[in-house]
């Protein structure tokens, strides 16, 4: 019912984090459209030119946490070419995204099954995409023989865990590491262990790569 391209998404990203706190604080089937149309500072009707009812606000809430991932994650590999950094730098970006929508990434746990089958398929799909990109840095990395041959697709899922874990974990996490330290002992625990003597040379020359980068310049 709104014509204007960026004022829809600007108004369904506004209604959409109004919804994610109150979804979060108080549930789902509890919190009421009204309740929402409250925190997001508008009028309960004009929620309803943008989503046909609460089920809507809660599937294009989710959807939005699954294509950050999809959508997010590819940039930060372009112009990387090796398959170990590419892999590390999935993982640290799937971790980053993450972080950035945790209550988000929590709720998408906690609400999923509170959609029609056909939208749960949406967004199961969705994640399955995701997935796969991450199975196919693995794939690259046992191709070119930096680490062992391994079950990819079971493996990529523990990656997927991890950084979903920064989220639904965050309340421990938090007082015991940075987001940087928590990707670097993930890397630790769900990278080197598979890596070849060749892929432990490469790892260790991107850690030297970035320490490097990373101290202030001798005067």
């Amino acid at each position: 019912m709104v014509s204007d391209p960026r004022l829809v998404e600007e108004r369904r990203r506004q209604i959409i984090l109004a919804a994610v706190e109150l979804f979060s604080e108080e549930g789902y089937h509890t919190t009421t459209i009204q309740q929402i149309a409250r925190k997001a500072g508008t009028s309960t009707g004009l929620i309803y030119q943008y989503f046909g009812d609460k089920e809507d606000v809660l599937f294009l809430t989710l959807k939005l946490v699954i294509d950050s991932y999809e959508n997010e994650i590819p940039p930060h590999l372009e112009g990387v070419s090796h398959p170990v950094e590419r892999l590390c730098k999935a993982l640290a970006a799937y971790c980053s995204i993450v972080d950035r929508l945790r209550d988000a990434t929590v709720l998408a746990y906690r609400s999923t099954m509170s959609l029609r089958a056909e939208r749960r398929s949406l967004i199961k799909d969705g994640e399955t995409r995701t997935n796969q990109l991450i199975e196919g840095c693995v794939r690259a990395c046992t191709s070119a023989g930096f680490m062992r041959p391994v079950n990819e697709h079971l493996l990529a899922y523990q990656y997927v865990m991890f950084a979903h874990s920064w989220a639904l974990k965050h309340w421990s996490y938090r007082n015991r590491y940075t987001l940087e330290e928590y990707v670097a002992e993930g890397t630790q625990l769900l990278v080197e262990p598979f890596l070849t003597a060749k892929g432990h040379l490469v790892l260790a020359s991107l850690r030297a790569a970035e320490e490097s980068a990373a101290s202030p310049p001798v005067c």
